[in-house]
């Protein structure tokens, strides 16, 4: 009995050691199915999660959007015709109240802003007009002002933008610029002293930058200096759009005296920085138009050692835009002398209205500056369009004309 007792011992040792390599294997990869099920469960729960998000931004931007919208219909009066007498009456007076309390809110302000006395009385008197002029307020800019004379420092600080129009809930920014006048035989002719761009703030209501520019600037030079602000909307898929522009003339500024301004922002405007001498050249057989840039005067009084200038040429007809060219790099000069020519395809000769872009850059060596533009074109101002006209008359001769640079 004990033999047997013994051999059956020895069986069930030999079928549980048989056993055990099977049942570890089941069990791992049970475990391994089940870590697999976890984690495609983990990734379908993220993956809703993110399209979740996404739905409720783009939900957002058309709720905001579509605001945006109903306001500015509302204001314009598109609604205005469609609505009875009584509560177009009424709309009137809730929006004319509307507007006196922002009036007041902003003279109750301990901020001291000077405003002359016409900018008052317009304000006044277009509270009682109609509301048809609120859509081109481009909104309001304060910053104050401090010459130093002892440092021949321009400080510029408190700057504070309200009232743009906003589209969405984009940034904003603000590119300041101190122009100088310079005695030519161009009307208007002025140079670039300096140049900054301010911080980009993402607020819709009142945005607060918070920056502070300091400028150097002689005693001499404040009578001949203009002060250019542009306030921007900021885009970081395309290029930013101006909003507007407030200037001031530094003839005024007295020396250590802080001067604090609340003014409109005004419609952009360009100046003229320089000149370029462009030939053009009309090949109705190929089909082509023939671009010469010959030369380029620049009023840059910074300075230009070791840096190069480069043109870029751009041509764009009937909505369609060509390939842009560019020049060869050369040194910085007051005459820069680039003797190039660039063929570009056009269309058939009786549809050419066509516009050429020239802009002229300045490299250093971490970054571009542009230092003017010039536009030609069938529609451009009078002179690029005497240009152009003469260039169709002149079939395959060279025609050249001085244009200038703006920025």
């Amino acid at each position: 009995e004990e033999r047997d007792m013994m051999q059956k011992a020895s069986v069930m040792l030999n079928l549980h050691s048989l056993q055990m390599p099977f049942s570890n294997t089941w069990k791992y990869g049970i475990l391994a199915l089940a870590i697999l099920f976890l984690l495609v469960a983990l990734t379908i729960l993220i993956c809703q999660m993110c399209q979740l998000q996404k739905r409720n931004r783009t939900r957002n931007k058309k709720q905001c959007h579509s605001q945006g919208w109903l306001r500015i219909k509302a204001v314009n009066g598109i609604w205005g015709k469609k609505m009875p007498p009584l509560l177009h009456d009424a709309a009137k007076q809730s929006n004319a109240d509307i507007k006196v309390e922002m009036l007041r809110t902003e003279m109750d302000e301990p901020c001291t802003c000077l405003i002359s006395s016409s900018s008052r009385m317009e304000g006044l008197s277009s509270m009682s007009s109609d509301l048809a002029l609120l859509p081109h307020s481009r909104g309001t800019l304060k910053f104050s002002l401090l010459y130093c004379r002892e440092r021949c420092e321009l400080l510029l600080t408190g700057l504070e933008a309200w009232g743009l129009p906003s589209r969405g809930c984009a940034g904003a920014a603000i590119r300041v610029r101190l122009l100088r006048q310079i005695p030519s035989h161009i009307p208007g002719l002025q140079c670039m002293v300096q140049e900054w761009q301010s911080r980009v703030v993402k607020n819709c209501c009142r945005t607060a930058f918070g920056d502070h520019f300091v400028f150097s600037l002689q005693d001499a030079e404040v009578e001949k200096s203009t002060l250019k602000l542009e306030v921007q909307r900021f885009d970081k898929y395309s290029r930013n759009a101006v909003l507007g522009e407030v200037r001031v003339t530094l003839n005024d500024l007295k020396a250590s005296q802080s001067l604090v301004l609340c003014k409109e922002l005004q419609k952009t405007t360009k100046d003229i920085v320089g000149e370029v001498l462009v030939s053009l050249k009309c090949l109705p057989i190929s089909q082509r138009i023939e671009v010469g840039l010959l030369k380029a005067k620049t009023t840059s009084p910074r300075s230009t050692a070791e840096k190069n200038v480069y043109a870029r040429i751009d041509v764009s007809c009937r909505r369609h835009r060509e390939k842009h060219q560019k020049s060869r790099p050369r040194a910085h000069t007051p005459l820069i002398i680039f003797n190039e020519t660039f063929l570009f395809h056009m269309p058939e000769p009786p549809v050419w209205d066509c516009t050429v872009l020239i802009s002229i850059y300045e490299v250093g060596s971490d970054s571009r500056h542009l230092l003017g533009q010039a536009t030609l074109g069938k529609r451009r101002a009078s002179e690029a369009a005497d240009h152009w006209g003469l260039m169709i008359k002149s079939i395959q001769q060279p025609v050249a004309k001085w244009h200038p640079l703006l920025i």
